[in-house]
């Protein structure tokens, strides 16, 4: 498409101005004038022959895909290939979906004489989560003269992958990324002798009964004792709640945030880390592993992931977990149990998997969900049912707790500022008790 520009509109309102006014003042005057009409007529017509094909051999390129955190300046190399070779000036723009903003909507660029390719860089800041598009870049070139605007559209098609931001939150927990040999998380003194099988060696006085390995004792006509040391490839999986409940206050952003944190710091302690996403039906699943491959392949997993308007199966979690986990493990439990009949339906679906694994509960504490007097300021009669309402919650969720421990779970309502530093303080738990 081509279209006038700014000085087109100037010159001709300079050449055509005066010669309306002197048209009429004589003959000389109207030839003169006319003759100037014309040539400028003429160079503007030459100037937008020659503009016809100002886009060729232009072109660009992005990456495949882009990677980027939620609410973190990010930005997007693009690559400008010009076949020409010459030297010019052009106009680009780029159209952003509308979660993702720039401090700019084009560009001008000046492409260098005897090269083909040029860079630039163009930022921008995500502001949620998902996943994203560019499907084309926009450009404009001015004709030789500047009288003409050409404009077109090149193919150019980028994944933007925006993940959750985890800069804020490893600031909480920054102690356990310090590369800081055996200090750190690693402080923490063991309690315990270990579960795991390390070798056998001679019995000596003191050694307790319960470690005798009493076949090889058989077999060597002497007693031969069981050696043990720390767990050091545990399997910890994190159950992402994605239903109707975990929509509410944004708590599915802080349930991914805290569970990639939470995969950091069992990548930090050796540790095999795997997730769970459910809703109305498990949909995501990915197996404990470790490396930085398989902390990519867990990220890819959630930052698509959507609340969904339904409510939470329970039964079907149960029979996924039973079927697929076989190893005993760790299950962090990221969840809302407001709800008095799912949470009837949570505790019946733990019988069996509190047997076989370690579960901890976790949810945001709802807002206004405590004890009736533990605040003294009642205003007015709204306020007052208000309160009523919050202690009644208060009282369910408390009963929750009683008869989930009684089960050997734990479960915690967690403020949603404190949810990533509290999760990791309990798997440091864990770890230093040796549960698992």
């Amino acid at each position: 498409m081509i279209i006038p520009r700014t000085r087109l509109i100037i010159w001709s309102a300079m050449v055509f101005i005066p010669f309306g006014l002197v048209a009429g003042t004589g003959t000389e005057a109207l030839v003169a004038g006319g003759a100037l009409a014309g040539l400028f007529l003429l160079l503007a017509l030459i100037d937008l022959v020659l503009s016809w094909n100002r886009l060729a051999g232009i072109a660009f390129e992005l990456p495949e895909v882009v990677r980027m955190q939620r609410n973190h300046p990010g930005e997007i190399g693009v690559v400008i290939r010009n076949e020409s070779v010459r030297a010019g000036m052009i106009r680009i723009g780029m159209e952003f979906p509308p979660e993702i903003t720039s401090e700019h909507d084009d560009q001008d660029v000046a492409l260098p004489a005897g090269s083909v390719l040029s860079r630039i860089k163009w930022p921008c800041l995500p502001g949620k989560r998902g996943q994203y598009f560019i499907d084309g870049i926009y450009l404009e070139r001015p004709s030789p003269f500047g009288f003409w605007a050409v404009r077109g559209k090149r193919p150019a098609r980028s994944e933007l992958r925006v993940y959750p931001n985890l800069f804020d939150e490893r600031k909480h927990v920054a102690a356990l990324f310090l590369n800081r040999g055996h200090y750190g998380i690693h402080s923490r003194r063991m309690v315990g002798k270990g579960r795991e099988f390390e070798k056998l060696r001679d019995y000596n006085p003191g050694d307790g009964l319960q470690d005798i390995h009493w076949k090889a004792s058989a077999k060597r006509g002497r007693f031969v004792t069981k050696i043990y040391q720390i767990e050091r490839t545990q399997e910890v999986y994190v159950i992402i709640d994605s239903s109707r409940l975990s929509a509410r206050d944004g708590a599915i952003e802080r349930f991914m945030t805290s569970a990639l944190v939470l995969a950091l710091a069992a990548e930090q302690q050796g540790d095999l880390f795997g997730l769970v996403g459910f809703n109305d039906k498990v949909n995501r699943f990915v197996r404990a592993k470790r490396g930085k491959a398989h902390f990519e392949a867990c990220r890819d997993a959630l930052y698509t992931q959507q609340p969904k308007l339904v409510s939470p199966d329970f039964d079907e979690l149960s029979s996924f977990l039973r079927t697929r986990l076989r190893k005993r493990a760790l299950l962090v439990f990221l969840t809302t149990l407001d709800d008095p009949i799912l949470a009837e339906s949570f505790s019946r679906n733990m019988d069996l998997l509190c047997r076989q694994h370690l579960i901890m509960v976790n949810m945001l504490k709802p807002h206004g969900v405590e004890p009736l007097f533990s605040k003294a300021d009642v205003g007015n009669t709204d306020l007052i049912y208000e309160r009523l309402g919050g202690h009644l919650q208060w009282r369910h969720l408390n009963e929750l707790e009683k008869n989930l421990q009684r089960r050997g779970i734990s479960f915690k309502m967690i403020e949603h500022e404190n949810l990533c530093a509290k999760i990791v303080a309990q798997y440091v738990e864990v770890k230093a008790r040796q549960l698992i």
